[in-house]
């Protein structure tokens, strides 16, 4: 559905547009904004270089990213995964380019699961710009996810 929305926006910015320098412009400005406006899944060489690289630092936490994050670790079988999934959704729209929202599959990336101890899913790991992150378990209500994210990422 999002792609449909998505591609049919392109196609009327191919249709309004004269100039085909704008109409690249606009589409790869399009594109940009949906990217940005979603979660993003994370493999483990991806969180090496966009979050921590635990690899080459082990034992200091250093956080990589630009802005702050909120990582989701859920299972694709995991019910409560599945009702907080949408939610995140909505905070990576609300939010934009504010904070990333990443997930980690913890069944295909058990190693990033049990190097943060992982016992249990969803568990959330809220990472600030300038101090330690945080965990929480369970599928938190999105108002005290925004809470979180407030006070903990924004500092709001």
């Amino acid at each position: 559905m999002k792609y449909t929305i998505l591609f049919s926006f392109v196609a009327l910015l191919l249709i309004s547009c004269n100039n085909k320098a704008e109409t690249k412009n606009q589409i790869e400005e399009t594109i940009k904004k949906e990217n940005k406006m979603t979660t993003i899944h994370l493999t483990k060489a991806e969180f090496l270089s966009k979050v921590a690289n635990f690899e080459t630092n082990p034992t200091e936490w250093k956080y990589l990213g630009d802005k702050p994050a909120l990582i989701d670790f859920y299972a694709d079988w995991c019910g409560p995964c599945k009702a907080i999934a949408p939610v995140l959704e909505e905070l990576a729209a609300e939010y934009g380019d504010r904070i990333y929202i990443y997930e980690i599959n913890t069944e295909t990336e058990p190693e990033l699961a049990a190097l943060f101890g992982i016992r249990s899913i969803p568990s959330l790991l809220f990472v600030p710009m300038n101090a330690q992150p945080q965990m929480a378990a369970g599928a938190l209500p999105k108002q005290q996810l925004k809470e979180a994210i407030d006070n903990l990422l924004l500092k709001e």
